[in-house]
């Protein structure tokens, strides 16, 4: 435990300290914020007819939902940046050896280093939680909707991170490895959208569909199906990369 967590501390570190973590940080903020404060503006534009209505949409309903629904989608796109080099710059600058043969296992190498990326996420939805809390200020929240898209956002940003960390497990370059940790997000994203379109449910597309767990998720609703499903995909992508590194590992 204590090498996992010495892992995880260095790679937390030297994420958090590198220019491209904080670039990231910085645009990504710049992002949600602007789309947060669209929905507000949204939200009072559409207060009083939203008053009228019965059973009408409240101020959770019109912020909480799009605001970690454009989350997951920058996300997509930004999580592969943070996870390229965690495997592969070590096997470009020829310490990949020193590191499998170092007196540590395979597990905690791999979770130590996926620790610590999801604990610089982990930053990062903190930042974007507080973005509805300072609703509170002049109005009512509904908390269990925003625990809801709080612990829905996380399990993605574990399955981002497991799978991110997989293609920088088998990738020789950091650039490959990012797109094929985008090209294989992006694919399980829109995986379901074929079926939307046609009007024709296709079970193993929507259990497959990334998309559709986390929209159920943000529904408010907390099923053991979806929280499974989040679970099972960030254990077997971090299971391959174990599996993977062991097969690379120096005889002992």
């Amino acid at each position: 435990m204590s090498n996992l967590l010495a892992i995880a501390a260095r790679e937390f570190k030297s994420l958090f300290l590198s220019p491209l973590a904080w670039t990231v940080l910085a645009i990504l903020q710049l992002i949600l914020a602007y789309l947060f404060l669209t929905q507000v503006e949204t939200f009072v534009t559409l207060q009083s007819k939203l008053a009228a209505m019965v059973n009408g949409p409240g101020l959770t309903d019109i912020i909480v939902p799009p605001l970690f629904g454009n989350a997951g989608i920058v996300l997509l796109l930004v999580t592969p940046l943070l996870t390229m080099r965690m495997i592969c710059e070590e096997r470009r600058n020829k310490t990949l050896p020193l590191l499998l043969s170092a007196p540590v296992s395979i597990t905690d190498i791999v979770l130590g280093k996926f620790l610590g990326v999801l604990g610089l996420l982990s930053v990062v939805l903190v930042l974007i939680t507080v973005m509805p809390l300072s609703l509170l200020i002049g109005g009512t929240l509904d908390f269990g909707k925003l625990f809801a898209n709080v612990i829905g956002l996380f399990l993605l940003m574990s399955a981002f991170t497991s799978i991110g960390l997989y293609m920088s497990c088998i990738a020789v370059h950091p650039t490959v490895a990012a797109l094929g940790a985008f090209g294989t997000l992006l694919l399980l994203w829109i995986m379901d959208w074929s079926t939307a379109i046609r009007d024709q449910p296709n079970p193993l597309m929507e259990y497959l569909s990334i998309l559709r767990h986390y929209q159920n998720l943000q529904s408010g609703l907390l099923s053991t199906a979806d929280i499974g499903y989040f679970l099972l995909f960030s254990g077997g992508f971090l299971l391959l990369s174990i599996r993977h590194l062991a097969s690379e590992r120096l005889p002992q």
